[in-house]
């Protein structure tokens, strides 16, 4: 009675994250399958997203630089950073696709600018470690430094990506920095773990196919741009969604699915390095950065007599290493639990991703929310318009 009771609950709270339980949306809704095939549409609205880009590089370098006076600040860190944030629940590395960061790169490569060589294996190894540590890096300056309250800083730290990813392009074939070495694609990626949805190939289908187009590319297409094709995909921490091996395949293999989001949180059983360094760092951060906001964080630098920075830096680590060790002492004593109904399972992981992405977007949420009410007037101090300074509210 009392298994039948928690199979019931199981069913109800905890739907079967297997293949079988999860919804073709090229087959639900053939406007997606449309859009993804129809190429034009991606490159349209990547052209869109690095015009706006590139309009807001250029109101951070030469508009005004008081914080009230001018709008790219508010667009960059309230409206890019939280619709990123927001988007890894839903669509996970499918910002990738559109992403206005390699758009340099991808101008000079196809005006065969580039030396096209493959990327090394120190990349393949190491970059994991070089992108996450940069991450928490950009962390690190957003509250240490005026970087969000200026503008021409803010402008030339976007500014700062777009050449190195266009470095990297000039050296190597597709999309190097972006698979490699970007900060915000590695936290995206392991965001991407808890999305709602996968791209997929239908293995069946690719286990028989001698070709492989979407790896490899075919004559006046290249291949997958971060080096995958949809044979490869296993996960959601380095696909784009960005449906370039589709007019590669020739058996319409990949297709868009709608899954229970947990579904690779809990089919990974808590390995790889999501677990061990990535959530506890940005856990970390999250704590760190609200306690500066804060009164008495101050009143506590002041009474240590040491820099709000400097103290700031030392919670930051503190918290982070703490919730490593807590983490592998957890993972130590509750090991991988073997229970009935839900197999094999690692409790620290259910924990600890949801928590730490979802900590992420109230911060960016908090940000978004607090300057919303000012856009129109700040709008209105930049450009003149008087009428405009009356539209202004506080949430």
């Amino acid at each position: 009675m009392g298994m039948k009771f928690l199979k019931k609950l199981k069913k109800f709270f905890w739907p079967d994250i297997y293949e079988k339980n999860r919804i073709n949306l090229f087959e639900k809704f053939s406007f997606i399958k449309r859009f993804f095939y129809k190429r034009k549409n991606f490159a349209y609205i990547r052209s869109f997203s690095d015009i706006v880009f590139l309009s807001l590089i250029i109101l951070g370098l030469f508009g005004p630089q008081e914080k009230d006076k001018n709008i790219m600040l508010f667009l960059a860190w309230g409206v890019w950073w939280t619709s990123l944030v927001f988007s890894w629940f839903f669509l996970g590395r499918m910002w990738c696709a559109f992403c206005p960061f390699p758009g340099l790169a991808r101008l000079l490569q196809n005006l065969n600018l580039s030396l096209f060589k493959n990327p090394p294996e120190i990349f393949k190894k190491n970059g994991i470690h070089l992108a996450t540590a940069l991450f928490f890096l950009i962390i690190w300056l957003e509250t240490t430094t005026p970087l969000t309250s200026s503008p021409r800083y803010t402008a030339l730290f976007l500014l700062s990506i777009v050449l190195l990813a266009a470095f990297f392009g000039v050296l190597y074939r597709e999309y190097a920095w972006c698979r490699y070495l970007c900060p915000l694609g590695r936290i995206t990626g392991v965001a991407a773990t808890m999305a709602t949805i996968e791209f997929r190939p239908d293995y069946q289908i690719c286990k028989n196919c001698k070709e492989a187009h979407c790896k490899k590319g075919k004559a006046g297409v290249r291949p997958c741009p971060v080096y995958l094709g949809a044979v490869a995909v296993q996960n959601n921490l380095n696909c784009f969604i960005c449906g370039h091996c589709l007019i590669l395949c020739p058996y319409e293999s990949p297709a868009i699915y709608l899954r229970h989001p947990l579904k690779e949180i809990i089919l990974n059983k808590g390995k790889g390095i999501t677990c061990a360094y990535v959530i506890p760092f940005l856990i970390g951060s999250q704590l760190a950065r609200f306690l500066v906001e804060k009164d008495f964080f101050h009143n506590w630098a002041l009474g240590l007599g040491i820099s709000s920075n400097f103290l700031f830096t030392l919670l930051f680590f503190w918290f982070s290493v703490s919730l490593i060790i807590i983490t592998k002492l957890a993972a130590s004593f509750f090991r991988v639990i073997e229970d009935p109904i839900l197999g094999k399972f690692n409790l620290t992981i259910a924990i600890l991703i949801p928590f730490a992405f979802t900590g992420e977007l109230i911060y960016r949420s908090k940000y978004f929310l607090k300057n919303l009410g000012d856009f129109f007037p700040t709008l209105g101090r930049q450009f003149g318009i008087e009428s405009l300074l009356k539209w202004g509210f506080i949430i």
